[in-house]
């Protein structure tokens, strides 16, 4: 059966292999050209070769060899300048040099906008004189009607805050952290003092650990005088933490939140793993916001919070923590789950439509955060530690603010001055500096000062 091939053909065979020329090669058939009127044709090298080959082929008849001389004379015409009657000089491509100036297509770069039907709760945290509390100020997070700091589709209504961790009795701290704190361990209002006046805290949170049963057992009674001298040495937003026994946080964030009543503190927390409906009733009878905390488990958060509604608990008084697995910890896995939780919310999920808490003091869980040396023999230096561990919880604080996070639990100095920094920035909140002006999104590859 005959196959009808094309010149194309042939120089696309002979360039993908290569072939300079053709030896020994028998080729039968008609041979087809069909030209331009006026010539004008600029051939490759590789088909005139063909054609000679064809030409000096052995085996074929004089009849077919002067027919294939003639094509050749006439393609040769066409390819040498000035050869053959009424036939033009072959057209030459033009040099890149001699190749007209481009112009770029001028367009205008848009951000495709994202319609979600779904909002974030507005939470407060603290209550004033007003509102029959003691605090200077109050602390509003949440709100949110898109993904955080899309302000593009919608702007978020109030940046992330920070609250910076103090204890009940001195705890064992890395280096790069207790260098900050040694002169105010002793004493809880100092030490939550310091992190207002100095650090700049937008809130406090003061951990009642020693009431745990393998640590110093203190009474629920004595947590609530702790609590109560720290609301006495500063004036921003408390939250009020256990020590995590099961057994003995209820008693103690009973007490807690009984000494702090009208303060509208956030009591931490309740939990599937505890009698959450003890502190979530405390919480209510004494105006307080309470943390529903969960582990990692989105259908666990919305359990955890549907039992925390029926229990008669408004929705503007639940926070969120659905556990932060910290840098070199699983900070992927938080991340998707922080995240997954906020797009559902967005979509409509009304059972996750709250602001949510990140532990990042959990950083400093990781051992590459505090330890000097690497144990491992063969491994590389991993850097000064007094860097590591603040670093560590930077990156943990600045992950979990792009999946979601509100409101972040942070214990070094500097590390939560740097979160804050960088959120308010992408939050676009103005600076002193910038006399009011707005510090858009958009301009942060320009901006100075962070």
């Amino acid at each position: 059966m005959a196959k009808e091939i094309t010149l194309a053909d042939i120089a696309k065979i002979l360039e993908k292999y290569d072939i300079v020329e053709l030896e020994d090669v028998k080729i039968k058939g008609d041979i087809e050209l069909e030209l331009a009127e006026g010539g004008g044709v600029a051939l490759p090298p590789s088909i005139t070769q063909a054609l000679q080959s064809i030409i000096s082929a052995a085996h074929v008849s004089s009849s077919t060899t002067e027919a294939i001389a003639t094509t050749a004379q006439a393609l040769q015409s066409i390819l040498s300048p000035g050869v053959g009657a009424g036939m033009q000089k072959a057209q030459i491509p033009a040099t890149p040099a001699e190749e007209p100036d481009l112009e770029l297509i001028r367009t205008e770069f848009k951000v495709a906008k994202t319609e979600w039907k779904g909002q974030i709760e507005e939470v407060t945290i603290g209550a004033t004189s007003a509102d029959g509390g003691t605090r200077e100020g109050t602390v509003t997070i949440g709100g949110e009607k898109a993904l955080p700091f899309y302000n593009f589709d919608h702007q978020m209504p109030h940046p992330p805050v920070i609250s910076v961790d103090c204890f009940d009795i001195p705890i064992t701290l890395a280096k790069a952290v207790r260098g900050h704190y040694e002169d105010v361990m002793e004493d809880p209002g100092e030490w939550a003092k310091k992190n207002v006046r100095e650090f700049g805290a937008d809130m406090v949170t003061i951990h009642l650990i020693s009431t745990d049963p393998t640590i110093k057992d203190t009474s629920a009674k004595e947590a609530a005088k702790t609590v109560e001298d720290v609301l006495q040495a500063v004036k921003v937003p408390l939250v009020i933490g256990g020590s995590g026994n099961p057994d003995k946080d209820p008693g103690v964030l009973e007490a807690a939140a009984e000494a702090a009543e009208g303060e509208r503190c956030l009591i931490a927390s309740a939990n599937l793993n505890m009698d959450y409906e003890r502190i979530a009733k405390a919480a209510l009878e004494h105006g307080h916001v309470i943390l529903s905390w969960t582990q990692l488990d989105i259908n666990a958060q919305k359990t955890l919070n549907k039992y925390l509604f029926k229990l008669g608990v408004p929705r503007e008084d639940i926070v969120i923590d659905p556990t932060t697995a910290a840098l070199g910890y699983g900070l992927d896995y938080a991340f998707t789950n922080i995240e997954r939780m906020r797009i559902s919310a967005l979509k409509g999920d009304t059972d996750l439509a709250f602001p949510i808490s990140c532990g990042i003091t959990n950083a400093w869980g990781a051992r590459e955060a505090w330890m000097k040396d690497s144990p491992i023999k063969e491994d590389s230096d991993w850097g000064p530690a007094v860097n590591r561990g603040p670093l560590y919880e930077i990156m943990t604080g600045l992950t979990l603010g792009i999946a979601g996070g509100d409101m972040f639990m942070m214990m070094h100095p500097k590390a939560a001055a740097a979160v804050k920094r960088v959120t308010q920035m992408l939050f676009g909140a103005t600076r002193d500096e910038d006399k009011g002006k707005r510090v858009e999104m958009g301009d942060w590859v320009t901006w100075r000062g962070i």
